[in-house]
């Protein structure tokens, strides 16, 4: 079992999360973070971190979706393991729907 980073991630990075995992499995895109589910250990810490409310179990019906971009992203994008600034306008764009088809970015965030 593992953790799962959703949609609400996009346009924000909030990266508060990323601060508390003690395995540093979190990866960064230029606009959304992602989670290695093979380096997860399901501790659950990250969740209550999140503002966005964008991190949720494997086992969440909502995860389902996210589950293979986390794991395709992971492996090519760079890891973080220190909170950063969110995105500029991240407190906008929180909460917004459907933000994948419109907003989602392949390209690499900048790891550590």
């Amino acid at each position: 079992m593992a953790y799962v980073v959703g949609e609400n991630c996009i346009k924000c990075v909030y990266s508060d999360c990323v601060d508390v995992c003690p395995v540093d499995c979190f990866y960064v895109g230029e606009n959304m973070l992602v989670i290695n589910p093979d380096e997860c250990i399901d501790c659950g810490v990250c969740e209550p971190e999140c503002p966005a409310e964008a991190i949720f179990p494997d086992t969440d019906e909502r995860a389902e979706p996210w589950m293979e971009l986390n794991r395709e992203f992971s492996e090519i994008w760079p890891n973080i393991s220190e909170k950063r600034d969110a995105l500029p306008d991240a407190d906008e764009w929180n909460g917004k729907e459907n933000k994948y088809s419109e907003h989602f970015s392949k390209e690499a965030g900048e790891g550590d």
